[in-house]
């Protein structure tokens, strides 16, 4: 079966338990997955819709939320987490994440960083998590920055954004299959279904 894209950014909270998943999920069902990094504050910022800052009502359900299903997964969660990145912060982590997609390592970079974030309160896209993350995969951390750094790659994600912005996504994680866009982790069930078969099952 052709691959699902998972549009997704290495920021976005509710992508940590998608990125965690991914593996198993298409271990068990045989779907492979594109990944596909995109700047989803861009988005977010155009549409005037920051959803957790400034609104702590929400930002505290969210937290509870994230946990409840972390522990439904097995994954570590010590919420609060550090949020959100500082923006150079979120742009190298993304900027990485770029590379990582080019050079076939993308879901390693994102299965080594985001633990460190949720289990240990290390921030994307600064060290220790960024160079310790790296290292686990076999990347080295020098190299890599300094392509992430580069204006190329920097174009690409701004490239792979407008491209995101062009079908309609909105937030992140997106799972697009054919056209058809399921926004969120908990739509990661529909979105292969749809694949399977072309509708809800």
């Amino acid at each position: 079966m052709k691959p699902i894209d998972f549009w997704f950014t290495v920021g976005s909270t509710y992508a940590y338990l998608s990125v965690m998943r991914l593996e198993s999920v298409s271990r068990e069902t045989g779907i492979s997955f594109n990944y596909r990094p995109f700047s989803v504050l861009d988005i977010m910022l155009e549409m005037d819709n920051i959803p957790f800052l400034t609104k702590p009502v929400k930002e505290r359900n969210m937290w509870r939320d994230i946990e409840r299903r972390a522990l439904k997964y097995g994954l570590p969660a010590n919420v609060p987490v550090p949020y959100p990145p500082e923006r150079h912060e979120y742009d190298l982590a993304n900027w990485v994440a770029v590379v990582g997609q080019e050079e076939g390592w993308c879901g390693d970079y994102l299965r080594a960083t985001y633990p460190r974030l949720w289990r240990d309160g290390q921030q994307f896209g600064a060290d220790p998590n960024l160079s310790d993350g790296l290292q686990e995969i076999g990347q080295d951390p020098a190299r890599v920055v300094d392509r992430a750094r580069s204006a190329d790659t920097a174009r690409k994600f701004d490239a792979a954004t407008d491209e995101a912005r062009g079908l309609g996504i909105f937030g992140a994680p997106t799972f697009v299959v054919d056209g058809e866009l399921f926004w969120g982790d908990d739509r990661l069930e529909d979105a292969i279904s749809w694949r399977r078969t072309g509708k809800l099952g």
